[in-house]
């Protein structure tokens, strides 16, 4: 299969789309927030066009406010890769959520259960002194702490749980997992902008989702979601509308940090991705048709192979 990385507003739907169109594929989305209904216009979520009803997997597939966790992710794309292959055509996964791409290809990270009175005791520092989670993690797994928000309190929660509970960092599992062999044969490319020419690309992208709609849509959405259904309210971009419409800032102070914060995960995205070795970097704006050629020459040398 063919798996297309990288940074948020790098081209990658656009390009999978594309190479989907001329290789007959269908694309698995790895996106932790392209999964939950309604967050549509602030995540990108690709349009599903009357040409391409069945191109898109794994969008849509949790409601606000459910665990979406990697596991889970990749029990999911299993499926819809098999189903995929099934049908003749070739699996692409897209998307940049890094954890549930190295899940996918390498398996999941062995990490100790749960532990409910730690979490909790966590959570309430984090309610009584926001960003002191991040803050702690930034101390015990400076790594780990780097590649997350500060309102990633879902992942800062378990990062801290695992070295609370063993004395191994995150960072530690996740580079021993990385050795591991990977479950499929794929081949792997990001597409790597000059850092000024992404952050330009990004701040078009917000102001043409600010057009589309995003404000009456996070509107409809505060005025819809109840209880933990309003965690995803926190995503990035939908908090910043959120305290817009709470009356703490003007829409221009919401739209600047919202563009801040856009350049700092692409930041903590490509630090992600930089990492991996498996990844190949490809110029851009990426040629369609170097990459077309590079996807046959791996598919063709997978022909007649066993599966996975």
């Amino acid at each position: 299969m063919v798996v297309i990385a990288g940074a948020t507003g790098s081209g990658k739907g656009d390009l999978a789309r594309e190479l989907a169109r001329r290789i007959d594929g269908e694309l698995v989305l790895a996106d932790s927030r392209k999964v939950i209904r309604g967050l549509d216009i602030g995540t990108a979520k690709p349009f599903r066009g009357p040409d391409d009803p069945g191109l898109w997997h794994l969008l849509d597939v949790c409601r606000p406010g459910e665990v979406f966790s990697a596991a889970r992710f990749q029990r999911l794309a299993d499926e819809a890769i098999a189903g995929i292959r099934g049908r003749g055509r070739v699996p692409i996964v897209v998307g940049g959520t890094g954890l549930f791409i190295r899940a996918l290809l390498f398996g999941i990270i062995e990490t100790p259960p749960r532990d409910e009175q730690l979490r909790q005791r966590l959570e309430a520092e984090e309610d009584a002194e926001p960003g002191r989670l991040h803050r702690r993690l930034a101390e015990l797994d400076p790594d780990c702490a780097r590649r997350l928000a500060a309102s990633d309190r879902v992942r800062l929660v378990r990062a801290l749980e695992v070295v609370l509970s063993t004395g191994r960092t995150m960072s530690d599992l996740q580079r021993e997992h990385g050795f591991r062999a990977p479950r499929y044969r794929f081949w792997a490319l990001a597409v790597d902008w000059p850092r000024d020419e992404l952050y330009r690309r990004l701040e078009i992208r917000v102001g043409r989702m600010l057009e589309r709609g995003w404000l009456d849509e996070v509107r409809s959405l505060r005025a819809a979601l109840r209880g933990e259904e309003r965690r995803v309210l926190q995503t990035l971009g939908y908090r910043e509308l959120m305290r817009h419409l709470d009356g703490e800032w003007p829409l221009e102070r919401a739209v600047e940090e919202i563009q801040r914060a856009h350049r700092r995960y692409a930041r903590r995205q490509l630090a992600w991705f930089r990492s991996e070795p498996w990844l190949e970097w490809v110029s851009a704006p990426p040629d369609i048709g170097k990459v077309e050629r590079r996807a046959r020459e791996f598919l063709e040398g997978c022909a007649g192979a066993t599966a996975p």
